[in-house]
């Protein structure tokens, strides 16, 4: 059996098309750590795909300029995790049942997450898998094996929504997403969170999955008729971009309050940025933080890939530490769940204006 893969080597940062053979002696280097990597190089989310290339990239590079983990070099297969939630689950199940990965880490949407959760419980793998699944998520409990480090739902909201009620007097809110697990669970959290503070839900919508673009118009209609002030935007990567260029076409972008826990720096520069101050994202990481060790960060990825490099956004940022997590040793005490900060658009950058811990 061939399971077509791409094994990245992150000593020269290129992708090497390899077949990983079953039962082969010599294959499989005993020597390695080889961590599937569950990235998007396509669908919605594909526009993050480069940037979260590198960033694992300089992870494993990182840990390799030492000598690897306990002596084996860390090696990176990719698996594009932008398709079907069925055709990622199959690949991640075969790789997992050839012993071709020692563990999983990576970022794609909640149905492809829940899909590769229920391939990963398979009774016939030969051993546990662990996935490290790093981006904000659609919450319930962890499965065995199952890791997060990026937010929940509810707490995405809790942190961003009360700021920018109290902060433009907004009245008025229309939920608008994709129908799929994680929008779900947006909206179910936000909709008490907003009759709690004295807002009215004028508009709960979601858009049917691989349709968001031609419901672009439409969306701006519904806006429009609702008469909202406010709208949370549960759509990611290129979808969210083609929502805040269709509602800039209709002009509703200099009156509608907007906010995303799913915009980045790669979404934002897809719309063209945003000037009208009224453009939230509520995320744990921006490139324009500040502290010691995102600074560190962003340098080593212009030393090793150089200054026109993809942005390393939030969820590049994510998925360096969850192939740190790995490398660590997965055992390790869990760390105190991130900050999640929210940041205003300005232009092609973000503001951080608040942020909870």
């Amino acid at each position: 059996m061939h399971i077509e893969a791409s094994l990245i080597d992150p000593l020269t940062a290129r992708l090497v098309p390899r077949p990983l053979v079953s039962g082969s002696p010599g294959v499989r280097a005993t020597t390695s750590l080889r961590i599937g990597l569950l990235v998007p190089q396509s669908g919605p989310m594909g526009i993050l795909g480069p940037s979260a290339v590198e960033a694992a990239l300089l992870a494993a590079h990182e840990y390799n300029l030492v000598g690897g983990v306990q002596g084996r070099q860390v090696e990176l297969v990719l698996v594009d995790s932008g398709r079907r939630p069925a055709s990622v689950a199959t690949e991640v199940l075969a790789l997992a049942a050839e012993g071709a990965v020692d563990a999983l880490v990576g970022f794609h949407t909640s149905d492809v997450h829940q899909q590769v959760l229920r391939a990963l419980a398979d009774p016939a793998l030969p051993r546990r898998i662990d996935y490290v699944f790093t981006p904000p998520h659609e919450g319930g409990r962890l499965r065995s094996g199952e890791h997060r480090l990026g937010p929940g739902p509810a707490r995405q909201l809790g942190a961003a929504l009360p700021w920018v009620i109290r902060r433009h007097r907004t009245r008025r809110w229309a939920l608008v997403g994709t129908d799929y697990v994680w929008p779900q669970a947006v909206h179910r959290v936000a909709r008490p969170l907003l009759h709690r503070a004295g807002v009215d839900v004028v508009l709960d919508l979601l858009v049917p999955v691989g349709q968001v673009p031609q419901h672009c118009a439409r969306i701006a209609d519904l806006l429009r008729q609702s008469r909202a002030d406010a709208v949370l935007l549960s759509v990611v990567g290129s979808d969210l971009a083609a929502v805040n260029l269709a509602l800039r076409r209709e002009g509703l972008h200099r009156r509608l309050v907007r906010l995303s826990f799913a915009l980045e720096e790669n979404a934002l520069m897809a719309c063209d940025g945003d000037d009208t101050g009224l453009l939230y994202a509520a995320m744990p990481s921006f490139t324009t933080l500040t502290d010691d060790r995102s600074l560190a960060r962003v340098e080593s990825h212009r030393a090793l890939f150089g200054p026109h490099a993809p942005v390393l956004d939030t969820y590049s940022h994510s998925l360096y530490e969850g192939i740190r997590s790995v490398c660590d040793g997965l055992a390790a005490p869990v760390p105190a769940p991130a900050p999640v900060h929210l940041a205003r658009a300005q232009g092609l950058q973000f503001e951080v204006v608040h942020t909870c811990r």
